[in-house]
Parts: structure tokens; sequence; C-alpha cells
């Protein structure tokens, strides 16, 4: 099963972009999405922004995977 993660967008050089979730920053390839600025929400798969979400589906869906974790009996948070 392939999941695609939502995360914010805090810098971009070029086509490569630095995401953050719950403290984590990585770097992530932007050449799939036409248009993408700092402080958006994207979906991210296998180092790639895919797609570009609103803050409030992108939060829905962190807290869902925090509730997933919960009952998988993982302590570490998703935000």
């Amino acid at each position: 099963m392939c999941l695609a993660v939502p995360v914010r967008l805090i810098s971009i050089e070029g086509s490569v972009g630095k995401v953050e979730l719950s403290g984590t920053v990585m770097e992530v390839g932007l050449q799939l999405l036409e248009e993408a600025a700092i402080g958006d929400y994207v979906l991210v798969h296998a180092g790639f922004a895919i797609q570009k979400v609103d803050q409030r589906e992108a939060e829905e869906t962190l807290r869902f995977l925090n509730e997933v974790f919960d009952v998988m009996g993982k302590r570490d948070e998703v935000r």
C-alpha cells in the first residue's frame, strides 16, 4: 500500500522544496506541481510533491493519521 502524506512547504530553491512534518525537515521534488508557494500544504509520495491540498484537508488527514497511530499503539505524533 502506498501513502501520500500532507506536509507544509517551508522553502523553495528551483525545483526542490523543503517540507516539514512534526519537526522533521526533508527535501522533495517540485517538478510535478505547476505552482507551489511557501506555506502551502502538499501531498508527498516517493520524494515528490504530487498535489497541493488546502490547510483544512491537510489538518484533517494528519488528525486521522494520529488516530490510526494511537490505535496501533504508536507514540510519535504526526502534526
